[in-house]
């Protein structure tokens, strides 16, 4: 078990360079990914029981405890982003399913790897996973409905087919983690630090599939798709962390909340985009998970050197304060 536990450790530290490696060898070898595709929905499901098996009570008691915290999240991820996608659709002219995968993943919850990535830029980790926990539950709803309002000036939405799908493949695998959690707390915190590994090994197979599947598409258009999520995605951490300063949280609550806004469940705006649109609609979400496992360690040494900076800042004002 501690040999399974330190690999799940390293898993998580380096999850970003294999969806990377793996992303360029599905598209190097597609025939050799594409066979996942059809089981996506599983190993979402796989993923969000795991995600159950790790939340607690506490971490819905996190929007009593710091409420205005948790609900500024909740509702900026899910304003700035379905509307940052919607401008980039329009102002970049896109085709029709991109524009809805766009949008797709722009209306989709935060996953697991916000809150690995707050956990790594040293941000507040316990109101992460309350948004998470938060964002996740309101989906089926909000995914569907924001997702209609959007995107339906390009393809026809079915938002009652949407909700059925996020609570069969999200909020029913959730749900019955926090339960069995809660039953078998005991077994399960045993067993909950191997995790990350299952987690990492889905959304690894999850972003493979779906670009072998696409291939094609993603060599002619690649270039225009992945200029749209890397600007969906940096504008959103950027603008999430304006409005945590704005609303003056501290330095942890404004990298927790940044993060929370950009980051998007991209496996959960896969599967649905396989699933109600069609297969290039999934390219943006794929693309995403690439990008934003890029983007998420480069804010995480950003906020390292800012904090060393601050704290040799507070050193030579101790040391000053001393020789007075």
């Amino acid at each position: 078990m501690k040999v399974l536990e330190k690999v799940s450790n390293f898993a998580g530290k380096t999850f970003a360079v294999w969806v990377i490696v793996f992303s360029v060898l599905s598209l190097l070898s597609p025939e050799s990914f594409a066979w996942i595709a059809p089981h996506i929905a599983l190993l979402l499901g796989i993923i969000m029981f795991g995600m159950g098996l790790t939340l607690t009570l506490d971490d819905f008691k996190g929007v009593v405890r710091a409420p205005k915290s948790v609900l500024t999240a909740v509702a900026a991820q899910y304003t700035i982003m379905p509307l940052l996608a919607f401008g980039l659709a329009v102002g970049f002219q896109l085709p029709a399913e991109v524009a809805a995968g766009v949008i797709l993943v722009g209306c989709c919850p935060g996953g697991t790897a916000s809150n690995v990535m707050t956990f790594l830029a040293k941000g507040n980790t316990a109101l992460s996973v309350s948004v998470t926990a938060v964002s996740t539950v309101l989906a089926p709803v909000l995914t569907p409905m924001l997702t209609w309002l959007f995107a339906s000036k390009w393809l026809p939405v079915s938002a009652g087919d949407m909700f059925i799908s996020i609570v069969q493949i999200v909020l029913i695998p959730v749900v019955l983690g926090v339960v069995i959690r809660i039953l078998f707390s005991r077994q399960v915190d045993k067993s909950v630090a191997v995790l990350p590994l299952v987690s990492v090994i889905g959304i690894v197979a999850v972003a493979s599939a779906v670009v072998a599947v696409n291939r094609e598409y993603i060599l002619t258009t690649g270039m225009l798709i992945m200029t749209v999520v890397m600007l969906h995605n940096v504008l959103g951490l950027f603008i999430g962390y304006l409005l945590a300063k704005l609303f003056r949280f501290d330095l942890r609550d404004q990298k927790a909340v940044s993060i929370e806004v950009g980051m998007q469940n991209s496996g959960l705006g896969s599967t649905l985009a396989l699933a109600h649109f069609a297969p290039a609609a999934a390219v943006p979400s794929a693309l995403f998970s690439v990008w934003h496992n890029i983007s998420g360690p480069v804010l995480q040494h950003g906020g390292e050197k800012r904090m060393q900076r601050k704290q040799s800042a507070t050193m030579i004002i101790q040391k000053q304060a001393k020789t007075r």
